[in-house]
């Protein structure tokens, strides 16, 4: 990039490619692209075909140009989705608009931490059966007693043996531990549907 354009107050000018403009009889120099409405079309398999115009004919184009032209109701309203551009799912590194969170699938994989230095105590942890803890994982562990290597076998038997010391009706109709109660319910039922205690 040239000196001259990254300080050029015309965004999108194209210096020094020695085109023409396209508009018939036009001899100044073509610095800005446009689709070429007798060239190919954009697809699926590129951008297609591109004129090159001078400053007053790009913006005679500009003013004229209607991207939706030629499209149904349904077509425009597709083109206007957010997930227009990128109609699948995809994985993100922010989570609720936060930047400075870690990745958040279980199977992230970071050889060369370039991403895990940053976030290494936030970060899936493996275990030693492979499987990967999420922090969210690590908390319902703690919840009911566990270290982040319990099988399903001792998630169950942590489960039950909570509920006997929570439940209302095993200690004589006392409400005092209904919070814990229902934590324990919650980490039991998340943990129950990871990968690590199938």
């Amino acid at each position: 990039m040239s000196a001259d354009r990254s300080t050029d107050r015309f965004h999108g000018r194209i210096q020094g490619g020695g085109r023409q403009c396209a508009f018939p009889r036009c001899y100044e120099a073509g610095e800005f692209r446009a689709p070429d409405p007798h060239g190919q079309a954009a697809s699926g398999n590129g951008p297609g075909d591109y004129q090159y115009l001078c400053l007053d004919h790009i913006r005679a184009f500009n003013a004229g140009y209607n991207w939706f032209a030629g499209m149904t109701a349904d077509e425009i309203s597709m083109a206007q989705s957010p997930i227009y551009a990128w109609p699948s799912e995809a994985r993100a590194f922010r989570a609720n608009g936060n930047v400075d969170s870690p990745p958040k699938w279980a199977d992230f994989k970071d050889p060369l931490d370039a991403i895990s230095t940053r976030f290494r105590s936030r970060m899936p942890q493996e275990r030693a059966d492979g499987h990967f803890l999420s922090p969210e994982d690590r908390k319902a562990l703690k919840t009911l007693g566990l270290g982040e290597d319990a099988d399903r076998r001792a998630l169950r038997s942590a489960y039950s043996a909570k509920v006997r010391a929570y439940h209302p009706d095993k200690n004589g109709g006392n409400r005092s531990h209904e919070k814990a109660l229902q934590d324990v319910i919650a980490a039991y039922t998340h943990l129950k549907n990871q990968s690590a205690f199938a």
